[in-house]
């Protein structure tokens, strides 16, 4: 089986975080033998080459002094911030397209994985009409977001869905969406962890007189609803509970200055962290919080693949109940729901595990138990295949 990716972003270089998800996906797809090339938009110029023995095809499509459509925060954030950075659309699908053309017409792949479908699906177009390929579509969620802000797309989301052999999508959120756009077959395809295997970290003994440590990992983006966590500090009392806040992001000194506002001297904002403290970081706290919102421009989290590699370094979990996260935090069984933008109802969520060890283990061991059952490598990839397998055959 040989199938092409289509994606708007993949890691640059070996070092480079962009969408550790898919990488790894396609790292356990080629172990379970289907070769999988990767389409993706150059950046600044960045010519075509290999990652972890993968080809990556990079298409131009401006000026190196201006490609950088894409990657990073990604089109949606960069064109509202630069909005001549529009203009590059058109010569983005066109290039994307006569490069999944000339790709397509050597023959060497049996299926299209489109990620993203606006503006991917267009360009997979290519590789259907050259060759009769069959098209996967794959939704993440931002494409609907900006079908919502720019009505135009509805119609060629639509008749794309009509279009593709098979549609996926990363929860239970998202396919709700698509539904909204046209009546398909949905299929849920998550994706797991890029946590090495079987990774456990060793935890000191926690004492009933240590503080309750919290952690958030993330970018520092409004739809994580960072503020609310920062807010329900103050309905946690006295020097009980500490709040590690990792990442950063275009909010990070908004945040900063609203903790020091409210004098709470018990958060600390680390940045970024290596592997290696990030990794301490999850063994030394008691709980991960995640606690998003939908937000103001309508956007949340699709799924939360924190939430998954959080419970598999062995922490409860706390989120809130919008977008995707119910899939992974059901209430009472793999961690505990709080709604969104409710920083009491939140804190209320965090003192109950902190007052109730018994709780907290309960809720990791049906975290771990949840995630290996729906969000493990070992089900999502053969799932994947069976994708892939059916529509080859009806192509």
């Amino acid at each position: 089986m040989r199938v092409l990716f289509i994606s708007s972003v993949y890691a640059r270089t070996p070092e480079d975080a962009e969408v550790p998800w898919m990488r790894e996906s396609v790292k356990r797809l080629r172990e379970s033998g289907v070769e999988v090339e990767i389409l993706a938009p150059s950046w600044m110029g960045l010519a075509s080459h290999e990652i972890d023995g993968t080809r990556v095809h990079r298409f131009r499509y401006a000026p190196r002094s201006v490609e950088f459509l894409t990657g990073d925060e990604g089109a949606a954030t960069k064109t509202r911030n630069k909005p001549w950075l529009q203009l590059l659309a058109i010569p983005y699908i066109l290039s994307g397209f006569a490069s999944c053309w000339n790709l397509c017409r050597k023959g060497r792949f049996d299926v299209i994985h489109c990620h993203w479908p606006f503006p991917h699906g267009l360009i997979a177009q290519a590789g259907r009409i050259r060759s009769g390929l069959p098209v996967v579509l794959n939704f993440h969620g931002a494409e609907l977001l900006l079908m919502r802000r720019k009505k135009w797309i509805r119609p060629i989301l639509r008749w794309l869905l009509g279009q593709s052999e098979a549609t996926l999508c990363n929860s239970s959120f998202t396919r709700g969406r698509i539904l909204e756009v046209r009546d398909v077959p949905v299929e849920l395809s998550p994706y797991g962890t890029t946590l090495p295997e079987n990774v456990q970290p060793a935890r000191p003994a926690r004492q009933a007189s240590d503080p309750f440590k919290m952690l958030f990992v993330g970018r520092h983006i409004e739809r994580k609803g960072i503020e609310h966590l920062i807010d329900a500090m103050a309905f946690l009392e006295g020097d009980r509970f500490r709040l590690k806040v990792v990442g950063h992001g275009d909010r990070t000194e908004t945040l900063k200055e609203r903790a020091r506002a409210t004098g709470d001297a018990r958060i600390e904002f680390t940045g970024k962290l290596s592997s290696e403290d990030l990794a301490k970081a999850y063994a030394e706290a008691d709980v991960f919080v995640l606690p998003a919102v939908v937000d103001s421009k309508g956007d949340t989290e699709g799924l939360g693949v924190v939430l998954i590699e959080a419970a598999e370094m062995g922490l409860p979990l706390v989120g809130s109940d919008v977008g995707g996260i119910p899939d992974v935090v059901v209430d009472g069984e793999s961690g505990l729901l709080a709604p969104p933008a409710d920083p009491e109802r939140l804190a209320d969520a965090l003192r109950r595990l902190a007052d109730d060890p018994e709780l907290a283990r309960r809720l990791v061991e049906g975290a771990r138990a949840r995630t290996r059952r729906f969000f493990s490598w070992d089900v999502v990839v053969p799932a994947l295949k069976q994708v892939y397998e059916r529509v080859a055959r009806k192509a």
